[in-house]
């Protein structure tokens, strides 16, 4: 298959159908770039399918929920969608990929992971030791939950557990939703285990094993392109880009407070 890669703005136009290859790389902490790309492909007629190639342990919860849900949203407006695992699709990118008509991995692929974690460090035996002193002013006796100053409460475990509860029902949902599994069977399944394709695919996790370019084949037929398709992606992007972003992400977390759970 040949590849064309696009910059972001870039517009192409053609009289033959190509498939858009979307990938997901790595920890899923920003939804912004794979949106765009989703809505663009959504709105483009002269793209009836897209390749979700996924290679991610997971991550934050919220930006994984909009990929889904703009997945959703596009598969909903006709678009063929085939997800490919590549090593590792596990938790939060299992998560995205149960948006796709068809769920294709590696025999060896990692997946599964089903479930939440909230985890955060206690330093408050190392602080005394040190002889430091975490003086806290706080509008309610919440307000400073997860501080590495002092242990939580036993409320304040289960207000957290709480938490990690809704959002794991929410993630069984999704799958009970989306693959051939009762709810019943999806909990079953989702006690936080990894799996192999070849392990998943018989528990009906996933829908077939094969390679990248398998999934290619399977969303030309499914979209009816007879003819041997082009592949358009967007331009990876630099080093410095990358380092930008993360570090912008990882400053707008910092500064409002927010303690992350993932799914992973």
């Amino acid at each position: 298959f040949s590849t064309v890669l696009l910059d972001k703005g870039d517009s192409f136009s053609s009289g033959s159908k190509r498939i858009a290859l979307i990938e997901v790389n790595g920890p899923i902490t920003s939804a912004r770039d794979i949106v765009k790309q989703i809505i663009k492909y959504r709105e483009d007629d002269s793209v009836p399918a897209i390749v979700l190639r996924v290679d991610s342990p997971g991550g934050v919860v919220a930006p994984t929920q909009e990929i889904f849900d703009e997945l959703r949203k596009t598969r909903d407006a006709g678009k063929i969608i085939v997800a490919s695992m590549g090593s590792v699709a596990s938790s939060g990118g299992y998560y995205i990929a149960c948006a796709a008509d068809s769920i294709m991995a590696n025999p060896g692929t990692l997946t599964g992971s089903i479930g939440v974690i909230f985890e955060l460090p206690n330093a408050a035996g190392l602080m005394e030791k040190l002889g430091i002193q975490w003086e806290v002013v706080k509008s309610g006796r919440h307000k400073d939950i997860g501080s590495p100053a002092r242990s939580m409460t036993d409320e304040e475990v289960q207000l957290m557990q709480a938490v990690v509860d809704d959002v794991y029902n929410q993630f069984v949902d999704v799958v009970a939703q989306n693959q051939p599994l009762s709810r019943t069977q999806v909990i079953e399944l989702a006690d936080g285990r990894i799996y192999t394709g070849h392990q998943a695919q018989p528990l009906q996790l996933v829908d077939r094993l094969g390679t990248y370019e398998d999934a290619i084949a399977m969303a030309a037929r499914m979209a009816g392109i007879t003819e041997k398709p082009n592949i358009i992606q967007e331009r990876a992007k630099t080093f410095i880009e990358l380092l930008v972003e993360n570090l912008d992400s990882r400053a707008g977390v910092r500064s409002s407070g927010i303690v992350e759970y993932r799914y992973r």
